[in-house]
């Protein structure tokens, strides 16, 4: 089974395809175009690696540290200034 995808003309403001040929499809060829190409883009995804994988999980849990430590710091310097303008209660 041979998987085509349909392109669009960056120029078509309906998004319609560029080539006016082709045959007019009803709802329901809509959706098994749609269908087709949704297989077609799955058949083109990679999984990472054992190694990448543990990498991009590293990394973000890194950046959630870095964030936390940021948003934690600005909360204290806006509490400090916020007692030194209105002083404590």
């Amino acid at each position: 089974m041979r998987l085509t995808v349909t392109d669009t003309a960056a120029s078509s403001s309906r998004g319609r395809p560029q080539d006016k040929e082709g045959p007019r499809r009803g709802f329901f060829g809509r959706i098994i175009l749609f269908v087709r190409q949704v297989f077609a883009e799955l058949a083109k995804v990679v999984t990472p690696t054992r190694r990448e994988l543990v990498r991009f999980t590293i990394t973000v849990l890194i950046f959630l540290v870095i964030m936390m430590l940021l948003v934690t710091a600005l909360d204290l310097l806006f509490g400090a200034g916020a007692v030194w303008v209105f002083g404590d209660s």
